[in-house]
């Protein structure tokens, strides 16, 4: 069962609700932390495994609806997928962390627009967490050396000295 799970879940997030006749529990922590949604051991009552059944449809369900559905952003040769954390310039991939992500999906929103260092720091940390500001230097600069070790002339993330960064409109 564990090994089927493993290749489900390479190419699949179908629900996978374990029934077994394993009773260690150390079974069922594996076999939930290798993806499985639930683990039910025999003897099961069938009505109980049918309610489980609705239970994970229900959810499965909700998170179809929750689901935001967030658009690829794409400003000239960039092209950013949020639902797939998939970042590529003219063509080629570009592999950024999640803030690195963040503030560029901010910057490239509104090309030309400025975003200050606390504009961009509440957009990729949220407002509740505090960093140093110089933090976000550090982030853009991490950005270009990216993009750059793609493209040499890119030069689409400007710096407003004394006021934050912008995207440069195409």
């Amino acid at each position: 069962g564990i090994e089927v799970l493993a290749q489900i879940r390479k190419t699949s997030r179908m629900p996978v609700i374990f029934l077994t006749s394993k009773d260690d529990a150390l079974d069922e922590l594996l076999g939930l932390r290798l993806g499985a949604d639930d683990y039910m051991k025999k003897p099961v009552s069938t009505r109980l495994l049918i309610e489980r059944v609705r239970s994970l449809l229900r959810r499965v369900e909700l998170q179809k609806d929750n689901t935001k559905g967030e658009p690829v952003v794409r400003c000239g040769e960039l092209t950013l997928d949020p639902e797939r954390h998939q970042c590529s310039w003219k063509g080629r991939n570009v592999d950024l962390t999640v803030t690195e992500f963040l503030i560029l999906k901010l910057l490239a929103l509104r090309p030309g627009h400025v975003k200050s260092r606390d504009q961009l720091m509440d957009g990729a940390y949220g407002q509740d967490i505090y960093v140093d500001d110089r933090t976000i230097d550090t982030h853009i600069k991490r950005l270009r050396n990216k993009f750059k070790a793609i493209d040499a002339d890119f030069a689409q993330i400007e710096t407003l000295y004394g006021v934050g960064y912008r995207y440069r409109e195409s």
